[in-house]
């Protein structure tokens, strides 16, 4: 199932250096972790709308819009897809109250 999301990281991770006139991606991360944070803000809107009322098509396709941009925003910080599995894994089992529990209070 990730493999695909591996791929495009990879990809994101190739474009880091790139001119930002020849790939969007390169221009996403040149405008750095703010400009980023907002797109992944964005997209999420997008999707939620588009579970609202907008068709699968639509949440299907804004859906990858959303994890392109998570991508880029892991790549950004240094943020591998395996550390991200690795604490889904950690989390495996665990009710997600007691998960939510157990974090820090803020």
């Amino acid at each position: 199932m990730s493999d695909a999301l591996e791929r495009l990281f990879r990809t994101i991770e190739a474009r880091k250096g790139a001119d930002p006139k020849s790939s969007y991606t390169a221009k996403l991360l040149a405008g750095g972790t703010s400009a980023i944070a907002a797109k992944v803000t964005e997209e999420a809107g997008e999707v939620v709308r588009a579970a609202e009322g907008e068709g699968k098509a639509r949440l299907i396709a804004e859906s990858g819009d959303l994890l392109y941009h998570l991508l880029v925003l892991w790549a950004d910080g240094n943020v591998t897809p395996d550390e991200v599995w690795a604490e889904l894994a950690r989390r495996e089992g665990t009710s997600g109250i007691e998960e939510k529990n157990s974090r820090p209070k803020k």
